[in-house]
């Protein structure tokens, strides 16, 4: 501390220093702490014109809104499913694969709250990947 014509002043320095190296550390650690979500997963189309080995099918979740306004329908490939099936289907579909990758597909219309309790039970059921599917990406016939 040196002392001027007004008294004693207070070198900051040092301080300076201690601050831009904690800004530093913080930086670093909040750029190595990447936020971890939920990925989505795009079906692509396919580059070749072979049509894929038979059994091997995509399974996706579709959520139609209900006549009544409530529940929305569940379908797994076209096949109807109850909301308290649902665990139980999923864990016989996936009991024999290998590959554990499901896709969701909900009317835009829809809570996500409905999406939501699609992908907790597709996760209970030990199924590694779930992907979101835009409403009109699969073709489908009613």
């Amino acid at each position: 501390m040196g002392t001027g014509q007004n008294g004693p002043e207070l070198n900051v320095t040092p301080f300076i220093d201690i601050l831009l190296v904690l800004l530093i550390i913080f930086i670093v650690v909040a750029t190595s702490m990447g936020s971890k979500g939920e990925q989505a997963l795009i079906p692509q189309p396919a580059t070749e014109s072979t049509p894929p080995p038979p059994g091997v099918r995509t399974i996706v979740i579709r959520l139609l809104p209900a006549a009544d306004g409530g529940r929305p329908e569940l379908r797994i490939n076209e096949d109807p499913v109850t909301w308290e099936a649902l665990r139980a289907e999923l864990l016989r579909i996936y009991a024999a694969r290998v590959e554990k990758v499901a896709f969701i597909q909900a009317d835009k219309d829809l809570d996500f709250e409905y999406v939501a309790q699609v992908i907790d039970a597709a996760h209970s059921v030990n199924i590694d990947k779930v992907g979101l599917i835009q409403p009109d990406a699969i073709a489908h016939s009613e």
